[in-house]
């Protein structure tokens, strides 16, 4: 099997615009929860969210694309393009034909959902774009990604709620491993901050009305957020013969099923899915330094998270750092597993431990160092990110250094 690495990264979310400013921003533990700026605002009683402020689709694309462009296709092509930039990677011939993307999603085109329900049920209005089911499908980023830049191998999305970025990097990890795909672009987004979007969760009531505060006592529930993060996987030999720079190594991958509920986490399914990463990766509990929690800042989460990690570390467990990036950025649902691993790069590669910010009263049941509120300088050379969405669908990633 060949070794699969990262040789390139791109974000847009909360924290900032760009992977840099994402990892300044992680640094300093900031928030980038805010009050919401959407149309209907005030008939919703969650009116927070990890919103991508400033951005104007104009400044990006023309008229013709933002035809065909939801938001969570313009935030994965913003991802994409920053990702490629710096791999320095172009796609012709036989690469070409050796590329490809996966991309996880579970909301899709939600923004145009919202804007032609409201147009055609509030507005009366009998005719909508011609263009809106190709907006709208949730494999649009992924084909517009595809088509950008002459990617033509494997292309397809994973919808696996709060677990598909996680799941869509498993997948194109297991590509390049493979040997079915030199080059894979893989990541998630998602852009659910719509008057719909939020009145459905609110229905669920595991939202917070004030802040995200994984593991603490007080916590009141979860946060959502907006964003993409894109990576280009590689295989090492042909990274290494380009003389590309190498941001980190993806070693080892897990999914399973819970196979029990909807919504409630299993502390089986998850123990799985982490022990069944190490494995693949042939790392032990020893090795890893760092995790980035899934940290919904929900109780039934958070305690069960912290059980599994006790359970498949052991001892182990009391030296590991684990921390939630969801306290700053919010839940990006679909996309939210793709801009953790960000905080994984950084930990590997910079030293640095990003902060579950919000953090004011130790739990018993979340006994574990969740690197409260201030991030920190630690040498690591292996980490986890952690994925369990409902659905009972688990999907763990392991990575080295290199």
């Amino acid at each position: 099997m060949r070794r699969v690495v990262i040789t390139g990264a791109g974000t847009i979310n909360a924290l900032g615009a760009s992977v840099p400013e994402t990892m300044i921003a992680m640094q300093e533990g900031r928030n980038g929860i805010g009050p919401l700026e959407i149309r209907d605002v005030e008939r919703l009683s969650i009116r927070i969210g990890g919103q991508v402020r400033g951005f104007v689709p104009e400044d990006h694309f023309n008229r013709q694309q933002l035809a065909l462009y939801d938001r969570f296709t313009q935030f994965t092509l913003m991802a994409a393009n920053e990702a490629l930039a710096q791999s320095g990677l172009e796609f012709s011939g036989a690469l070409a034909a050796e590329a490809g993307v996966v991309l996880g999603t579970a909301g899709g085109g939600l923004n145009t959902w919202d804007e032609n329900y409201r147009m055609v049920y509030e507005e009366g209005k009998n005719r909508v774009h011609p263009f809106v089911v190709p907006k709208l499908m949730n494999n649009a980023a992924a084909s517009h990604v595809s088509m950008t830049h002459n990617l033509k191998g494997p292309t397809f999305t994973v919808a696996t709620a709060c677990a598909s970025s996680n799941h869509a990097m498993g997948q194109a990890f297991q590509l390049v491993r493979s040997g079915a795909s030199r080059v894979m672009l893989a990541g998630g987004s998602e852009a659910m901050l719509t008057f719909g979007g939020v009145k459905a969760w609110e229905g669920l009531r595991v939202m917070s009305k004030d802040a995200c505060r994984p593991f603490s006592a007080n916590r009141n529930g979860m946060v959502q957020g907006e964003g993409a993060a894109v990576f280009v996987l590689e295989d090492y030999e042909h990274a290494r013969a380009r003389g590309a720079e190498i941001l980190a190594e993806i070693s080892g991958f897990s999914m399973t099923s819970d196979a029990a509920d909807i919504v409630m986490p299993s502390r089986q399914g998850a123990s799985r899915a982490i022990s069944g990463a190490l494995k693949d990766a042939r790392m032990s509990t020893a090795e890893v330094g760092y995790i980035n929690a899934h940290g919904t800042g929900t109780a039934a989460n958070d305690k069960t998270e912290c059980a599994v990690v006790s359970d498949v570390f052991g001892a182990d467990a009391d030296r590991l750092m684990i921390s939630s990036t969801k306290s700053m950025h919010g839940h990006v649902i679909g996309g939210t597993g793709a801009i953790e691993l960000i905080a994984c790069l950084m930990a590997l590669r910079d030293g640095i431990i990003a902060p579950t910010i919000n953090y004011e009263e130790p739990d018993p049941e979340c006994a574990l160092d969740v690197v409260p509120n201030t991030a920190r300088e630690a040498k690591v050379s292996a980490v986890l990110s952690n994925a369990f969405a409902f659905g009972g669908l688990n999907a763990v990633l392991a990575l080295r250094a290199v």
